[in-house]
């Protein structure tokens, strides 16, 4: 079982969480990134910088995944391709993707870019709460425990 992480756009706060997991429940924990990333000394946390370029970190986490692994990331399309590959997907935000909402998000994202596409202002994301962290944090106890009922 290993954590993967979208790590370019994952907030410093969950990359925490996911460093205290990793020790606690000695699970390899991935940081996958075109840059250089920080992270504590451990045996359970590496990191894996790609070239910088379009899905470059994308392509590289679809390519090591396996069933059963655990992929933190809030790219709609990598979520869809780690769950075909048997893996789960969750946001920074707490939110577990699932094969009955998939299609759903992709959909929802395609047409949110047409919209900014033709001048739309859409909005951004609000600020990472207090919610958001702590859902994420029962999101992994629950996966970390054996029990993601998101399949």
């Amino acid at each position: 079982m290993t954590i993967w992480v979208d790590a370019d756009a994952c907030p410093k706060v969950i990359k925490e969480i996911l460093f205290r997991a990793a020790e606690r429940a000695e699970v390899q924990v991935t940081l996958v990134a075109n840059r250089s990333l920080f992270t504590p000394t451990s045996r359970w946390i590496r990191t894996l910088q790609v070239a910088r370029g379009f899905d470059v970190a994308d392509d590289a986490i679809v390519g090591q995944v396996t069933a059963g692994d655990l992929v933190v990331t809030q790219d709609i399309p990598l979520a869809a391709a780690v769950m075909e590959a048997g893996a789960h997907a969750v946001t920074p935000r707490g939110e577990p993707f699932s094969p009955q909402t998939i299609g759903e998000r992709l959909a929802m994202r395609d047409l949110m870019e047409s919209l900014r596409t033709n001048g739309v202002d859409t909005g951004g994301p609000s600020a990472l709460g207090t919610s958001d962290r702590q859902a994420f944090a029962r999101h992994l106890d629950i996966y970390l425990a054996g029990r993601w009922p998101h399949r």
